[in-house]
């Protein structure tokens, strides 16, 4: 229940600060351009808040908190005073109202720039990408990339973390090949070629690098507890931290991996694990509960963590930035993330991303939770990667998004003349309906992963 009250929290306070960015890039440009604002809202319903500005702009904070809106004088929604006319939306040139429009997801980016920038500036701890595992038979054992190997570079992008090394990826999708730079252990450069020909991100909750067979270095487990989840099956059976087990059912356990694996094959059996204790060996009779894994597969739930080994000197840095770098850098990464973005919304339609992952509310509210949990650095790339998504998002096409009307007012722009209201009408049916679905589906996907 906790767990649920914090994600909530943590969603209305990241949504809340990304949409009233959005729809203050509006309202700024607005005014700028001598438009009259008759409401700024910040969620959607009965308002909680309101209070007015002397130009007379109401300001709402709203009780449903999935998104806002700023209302601007418009002669095509209301009547307006013929001594207002000039205040209108509707009678400005359309490239002021294109500026108005575009000013929403502008507003994102450059949120995100200096999200990205406050991150730089405080400190980013970050992990060498060396290749812990790789999987049989996989595409990256097939190009020879081994354990060990320290990955450089991935086609033209210099790699320093695995972030980058997942975005590269994700960029290569489409593509027959790509080159990856490694160094191993003897400090040697060597290229190899993945073969990307036929590759799709179609599994739900799979990581690119884990499609590819590329398992990042971590520390090792330990046998040794290191925690304990109240009203487990470890806890009923009284298992204590940094009690360290030796077997179960007379079998040697030598690695975490090895009882994993044996517990999720044992729901609601009775083991019976020697565990040292201090001094002394104990045998305790554990019986692992039960429940159901993404696919509804029944699995054996213990209620442990290991203690971790620690990581090998200089495999973790922490990169910190000056103010003007930290500047530049922000404004990298989130161009990258913006094209990033586009790539994948055109991978989604030609089929080589599963919509399957696509994510909605309940997705946001669940990474802001985490986010906010992991402390400041990683609220701070949450809200700038979901601002960079909301930007684009708002971009599409689609008549009901800002993207939808900048499609309209360029059209004007050409023709000399504004889209008929009848076709705008029917483009706002249309787009509505789509969004609708989109929303549906994203919340499917949600729930089906809870």
């Amino acid at each position: 229940m906790f767990d649920f009250f914090w994600n909530l929290g943590s969603f209305i306070l990241a949504l809340g600060i990304l949409v009233a960015i959005h729809e203050y890039g509006h309202f700024w440009v607005a005014r700028k351009m001598g438009v009259k604002v008759l409401r700024f809202s910040i969620g959607f319903g009965k308002p909680l808040i309101k209070w007015h500005d002397k130009y007379n702009t109401e300001y709402v904070i709203a009780a449903i908190p999935l998104g806002g809106y700023v209302k601007m004088l418009d002669e095509r929604i209301d009547e307006v005073p013929q001594n207002q006319r000039h205040l209108s939306f509707n009678a400005k040139s359309v490239q002021a109202r294109i500026a108005i429009v575009a000013a929403g997801p502008m507003a994102n980016f450059l949120f995100a720039i200096f999200a990205l920038a406050a991150m730089y500036m405080v400190g980013v701890q970050s992990v060498k990408p060396v290749v812990g595992s790789v999987t049989e038979g996989s595409r990256a054992e097939q190009a020879g990339i081994m354990p060990s190997q320290h990955i450089i570079k991935i086609g033209d992008d210099d790699i320093t973390t695995w972030q980058d090394a997942t975005f590269a990826l994700m960029s290569s999708l489409g593509e027959e090949s790509v080159e990856v730079t490694v160094r191993d252990k003897n400090l040697q450069a060597r290229i190899k070629t993945l073969n990307l020909d036929g590759w799709k991100l179609d599994q739900q909750d799979v990581p690119p690098l884990s499609s590819l067979g590329i398992v990042p270095f971590r520390p090792q487990a330990t046998l040794t507890i290191a925690a304990v989840t109240e009203n487990s099956a470890a806890k009923q059976a009284d298992l204590k931290v940094n009690d360290t087990i030796l077997a179960v059912n007379g079998e040697t356990i030598s690695s975490w991996q090895q009882l994993v694996n044996l517990i999720t094959q044992s729901a609601n059996k009775s083991l019976q694990f020697s565990v040292k204790r201090q001094d002394s060996i104990k045998s305790i009779t554990v019986t692992p509960q039960s429940r159901l894994d993404n696919s509804g597969i029944e699995q054996g739930f213990l209620g442990v963590a290991p203690v971790v080994q620690q990581w090998p000197e200089g495999y973790v840095e922490t990169r910190q930035y000056g103010p003007l770098d930290s500047i530049v850098r922000g404004t990298k990464e989130t161009w990258r993330l913006i094209t990033l973005s586009f790539d994948m919304i055109g991978n989604l339609i030609t089929g080589q991303v599963s919509v399957k992952n696509l994510s909605g509310p309940v997705g946001i509210a669940v990474g802001a939770g985490t986010s906010v949990s992991y402390g400041l650095v990683a609220f701070l790339s949450f809200l700038a990667l979901i601002s960079v998504n909301l930007g684009v998002f708002n971009l599409l096409p689609l008549p009901v998004l800002d993207g939808g009307h900048l499609m309209y007012y360029i059209i004007e722009l050409f023709r000399k003349k504004p889209v008929s209201e009848k076709t705008q009408e029917f483009g706002f049916k249309v787009g509505a309906l789509l969004l609708i679905f989109l929303t549906c589906f994203a919340l499917f996907n949600d729930v089906s992963r809870l």
